[in-house]
């Protein structure tokens, strides 16, 4: 028994250390294991949503009173007019006109005292190109000058070779609900090589009884046949539905997006080889009979 206890006093330590170091490296080697879990599906989220080569419909959001006036058995149609502006059979196809949206379209932005430096790290080390911003807010200071703001903007990927690949077959407009002291800044860096030939802000933008900000394309082209705007706030466009794009939003949390390469770009192609755009993007969004699903409806449409 003496023998036995003394056993025990000299090799107990000796186990619980061991058994120490395996349970160090078990958990050592368990938060790998969560590691790679959160990173893989991190990524498959980011492909999975960001992807895809084709636009869908919106999904609808079905409003009570909407859809107890108007039942799903007769869905509404869409006649397009055929305008005297769009060119004849016989005549050249005229320049397309793709207006473009800025924020969470072609870049996305963050103030820099806010952004997490957890996401700027995973941007950047996905090879998201990133910058940092001072633009003018629309507050004054004490002294009544205005108060710089300091922004951290993401590129979309792809932009340069997009507004690069579009302005060779399209004129290339850039209208944004953002405020020009935050916006024009932006631009500039972003189109260092002017391919934009107009530039519209938020003062250029009108309200209605549904929505403010509103981007009305008549103010840019008379000629509905060969103009098409491209933002993902789908109201933005309510006044002209059948030349609206919706675009997926864009964020720094998606640094393996492709929209605009592999899915704008190849839409835009098309859209420039067509007399009229208004067919063929009703054909494919169905825009009309969203708004009509948001309780807007018709507004003397073109």
């Amino acid at each position: 028994m003496a023998e036995l206890t003394q056993a025990e006093v000299v090799y107990s330590p000796r186990s619980i250390q061991l058994w120490r170091t395996l349970w160090n490296w078990l958990a050592f080697l368990f938060q790998i294991f969560l590691h790679l879990l959160r990173v893989l599906g991190h990524q498959t989220l980011l492909s999975s949503s960001s992807s895809s080569h084709s636009f869908k419909p919106l999904p609808v959001v079905e409003l009570p009173e909407t859809a107890a006036a108007h039942p799903p058995s007769a869905p509404p149609t869409v006649e397009i007019p055929a305008d005297a502006e769009c060119p004849p059979a016989d005549k050249p196809i005229p320049k397309l006109t793709v207006v473009l949206d800025l924020d969470e379209t072609l870049v996305c932005a963050y103030e820099t005292s806010s952004l997490p430096a957890v996401l700027r790290n995973q941007a950047t080390e996905a090879g998201l190109k990133w910058f940092e911003l001072e633009c003018l807010s629309s507050d004054k200071e004490n002294e009544g000058k205005s108060k710089i703001n300091y922004v951290t903007v993401f590129e979309r990927p792809g932009l340069d070779e997009f507004l690069k690949q579009l302005s060779e077959f399209a004129d290339l407009v850039l209208f944004t609900a953002g405020l020009e002291g935050y916006a024009r800044p932006l631009v500039d860096r972003i189109d260092a090589e002017n391919r934009f030939c107009l530039r519209l802000y938020r003062p250029s933008t009108i309200s209605t009884e549904y929505r403010e900000h509103v981007k009305d394309l008549s103010c840019l082209s008379k000629d509905p046949c060969r103009i098409v705007i491209v933002d993902n706030n789908p109201f933005s466009f309510l006044l002209q539905p059948l030349n609206g794009i919706p675009c997926i939003p864009f964020s720094a949390g998606q640094p393996y997006d492709t929209q605009l390469l592999d899915v704008l770009l190849p839409l835009l192609k098309h859209l420039s080889q067509q007399k009229d755009v208004r067919p063929v993007l009703y054909e494919r969004f169905h825009m009309p009979e969203w708004f009509q699903k948001q309780g807007i409806p018709a507004l003397g449409w073109t």
